[in-house]
């Protein structure tokens, strides 16, 4: 039988990054903290911490993380059948792995509704599309938006739609590095801005043009900041289509390339067992996020 005080302490570490602002958020001293992680270890017989910092879960730390995240949900169905047990109607937090340009766009008019009736409270995890699933399996979050189609296991995928970017400079930016106009050859050496290192979008964009050279490139993981720079001068960069409409009609934007975009497709991603409040949300996805995205 699982010691679920020794679980939740286990998840708040995780959750908030470090011991000292779990026991924060437990009510407790920080030595509690440490001593129900040293009791959950001595009950599983191995570590179920990466000591680092941000302390990082080992694979058995990770399939318990997997396990309390579904409980939890559970618990809140069996709250709704059973009033008595309901702590206040407390609303759920869920926690979800998105990427920074959703956030930026279409997340906020899909959901909003949705939480504001079911009373959810969102922690988001901000992480690009093509590394989202990564915290999934990792157990630290119960759901995750990602450009994956294939879910990791004991969880189902949903296809939402595609993201449209559109490669884009400002006049300029376009008038230094192209003087007579577009030139793929040329393209490789002007300055891109890239998300992050895991961030491949604009190696394939070089590539559906033939460049398949290294290129000049600013990393900035902002999506407000990376939209700055674009508009500053200092890059061309892809970006999300529905964030750009009033700079392209203004001419403060342009593409670089006419009539190249390109499509990132999101799966959602949610917990088999994850109770009737992912069902819900899912559910609702699978219909709001249709006047957001590009159809698959």
């Amino acid at each position: 039988m699982f010691d679920y005080k020794l679980l939740a302490a286990l998840a708040a570490v995780i959750e908030q990054g470090g011991f000292e602002r779990a026991a924060q958020v437990l009510g407790l001293s920080q030595s509690a903290i440490s001593q129900r992680i040293k009791l959950l270890e001595a009950r599983v017989g191995q570590p179920v911490l990466v000591r680092a910092t941000p302390p990082s879960p080992t694979e058995v730390g990770r399939q318990l993380l997997n396990h309390v995240q579904q409980v939890r949900l559970l618990e809140r169905d069996l709250q709704r059948q059973v009033p008595a047990l309901d702590e206040e109607g407390m609303p759920e937090r869920l926690r979800i792995a998105l990427n920074a340009d959703s956030l930026a766009t279409w997340w906020a008019g899909a959901v909003g509704a949705f939480c504001a009736q079911q009373q959810v409270l969102l922690d988001l995890v901000v992480e690009d599309q093509e590394v989202g699933l990564k915290r999934m399996r990792a157990g630290e979050v119960a759901a995750c938006l990602c450009g994956s189609e294939r879910p990791v296991a004991g969880a189902r995928s949903l296809p939402l739609g595609s993201m449209r970017y559109r490669a884009l400079a400002s006049p300029a930016f376009m008038a230094r590095y192209f003087p007579q106009g577009f030139a793929v050859e040329r393209l490789a050496r002007a300055p891109a801005i890239v998300f992050g290192p895991d961030d491949f979008l604009q190696h394939r964009y070089l590539a559906s043009l033939g460049v398949q050279e290294g290129f000049l490139h600013h990393l900035c993981p902002s999506s407000e900041g990376f939209l700055r720079m674009t508009e500053a001068g200092l890059g061309w960069g892809l970006v999300p289509e529905r964030q750009v409409a009033e700079q392209l009609a203004r001419g403060e934007l342009v593409e670089i390339c006419a009539d190249t975009p390109i499509d990132v497709p999101l799966y959602w991603h949610h917990w088999r067992n994850g109770g009737q409040l992912l069902a819900q949300l899912t559910d609702h996805l699978r219909h709001s996020a249709r006047q957001w995205l590009v159809p698959l």
